[in-house]
């Protein structure tokens, strides 16, 4: 499991430094191969590689003539790219992807449990003050699902 938030830098070259604490789980979860692709919220995705070879088996077998499901696996698939943990524990990000994210400098990358999510930290700040805000405003209907859950 992949869970805590941590403020990270790209270098020059648009390269990441994955914390140390996740590099060793990556190796043995997926000998530090990952797939990295665009989220609708523009930030990125990370996935082990046999995590993301699940949920791209399950994207593409959803109904293509649906319209939503069709434009998620363009983007979810047809953004997605290989990357690999180089021996100082960092990862290329392609620049189509670092653009789509507004990817500069300054990032965070939040552990979601079976993936990582990586946000320019500016945007991320923003959107972390919105969701909280429209808590507060109770502008926000939980799913039923959550009816059960006690935090």
């Amino acid at each position: 499991m992949f869970r805590g938030a941590n403020k990270i830098t790209l270098d020059a070259k648009g390269r990441i430094a994955i914390p140390t604490r996740y590099r060793e789980r990556l190796s043995e979860r997926c000998e530090s191969q990952l797939i990295i692709t665009v989220d609708r919220d523009y930030c990125l995705l990370l996935y082990p590689l046999p995590d993301w070879e699940d949920l791209e088996r399950r994207l593409m077998r959803l109904p293509s003539l649906n319209r939503q499901v069709r434009r998620l696996q363009r983007l979810m698939v047809g953004y997605a790219t290989e990357v690999e943990l180089d021996g100082h524990g960092r990862v290329l990000l392609p620049r189509e992807l670092r653009d789509y994210a507004g990817l500069e400098k300054q990032a965070i990358l939040i552990g979601q449990g079976n993936k990582f999510e990586l946000w320019d930290d500016l945007r991320w700040n923003e959107k972390r003050d919105q969701w909280l805000a429209a808590e507060e405003s109770d502008e926000v209907d939980l799913p039923a699902e959550l009816d059960s859950l006690s935090l």
